[in-house]
C-alpha cells in the first residue's frame, strides 16, 4: 500500500513541476517577444493559465499529506492534546468536505463541456478539468486518511510549534549554546582581554617603563 501511495506521489508531483517549468518558460517567452523578432504564438498565454491550474491542483493532495499548505496554528500550543487532536481532526475532515463538494461540481464540468474547446489551443475543455479532477479526489482522500491518523495516532511532532527543549521550562525559549542566563556574559568567563575579577591584566607582574 505504501508503494502505491508513493508513485502516486510521484505522479502528482511530477505533473505539477511540469506545469511549473511550462508556466515559467511559457511567460518568459512572452516576454521575449515583446522586444526580441521572436514569432508571436498566440496560445503560450492559454497554455500558461491552464498549467497554474494544474499546478495548483495537482499538488494539493500531496501538500494535504505533508502539511504543507499553508494555515494558521493557533490551537497547537495549548496543553491538552486531545483538544489539539480534536482541532486538527475537524479540520481534516472540513478539507475532505470542501474537496469533495468541488470534485463533484468538477465532475459536472468535465461531464457537460466536452463541446467546449479552449479558443487558442482548441483542445477539449474537459481535459482541462480532468486534472483538476484528479487533484481534488486525491485531496479528499488524503485528507480522509489524515484525519483517520490524527485521530488513531494524534499530531505528529513536526506540526506543533513551540514544543519545550528537554531540560529546559515549558514555555521558556531555548538559550543560545554557549551562554548563561540573561544579563551574564559566557558561562565560566570573565569579561574580554581581563583576568579574573578584581585582578588587572595578565602582565601585571611584568616592569612597567
Amino acid at each position: 500500500m505504501s508503494r502505491v501511495v508513493r508513485i502516486l506521489t510521484g505522479l502528482e508531483l511530477g505533473v505539477a513541476c511540469l506545469a511549473a517549468a511550462t508556466i515559467f518558460v511559457l511567460v518568459l517567452y512572452q516576454a521575449l517577444q515583446r522586444y526580441l523578432p521572436v514569432p508571436n504564438v498566440l496560445w503560450t498565454g492559454e497554455l500558461s493559465e491552464f498549467a497554474l491550474i494544474w499546478l495548483t491542483f495537482g499538488a494539493a493532495g500531496v501538500l494535504v499529506t505533508r502539511d504543507g499548505h499553508i494555515a494558521l496554528q493557533l490551537v497547537d500550543n495549548v496543553p491538552s492534546a486531545a483538544f489539539v487532536r480534536t482541532v486538527h481532526a475537524v479540520a481534516m475532515l472540513l478539507v475532505a468536505a470542501i474537496a469533495a463538494a468541488f470534485a463533484w461540481a468538477c465532475w459536472e464540468l468535465v461531464d457537460s463541456a466536452g463541446f467546449l474547446t479552449a479558443p487558442a489551443l482548441g483542445i477539449p475543455m474537459s481535459w482541462v478539468y480532468a486534472i483538476t479532477l484528479v487533484g481534488l479526489v486525491s485531496t479528499t482522500v488524503r485528507a480522509l486518511a489524515r484525519a483517520v491518523q490524527i485521530v488513531r495516532y494524534g499530531v505528529p511532532p513536526a506540526e506543533r510549534t513551540g514544543v519545550a527543549v528537554a531540560g529546559a521550562p515549558a514555555g521558556d525559549p531555548p538559550r543560545p549554546t554557549g551562554e548563561g542566563p540573561a544579563g551574564e556574559g559566557p558561562a565560566g568567563e570573565g569579561p574580554a582581554g581581563e583576568g579574573p575579577a578584581g585582578e588587572g591584566p595578565a602582565d601585571q607582574g611584568e616592569a612597567r617603563p
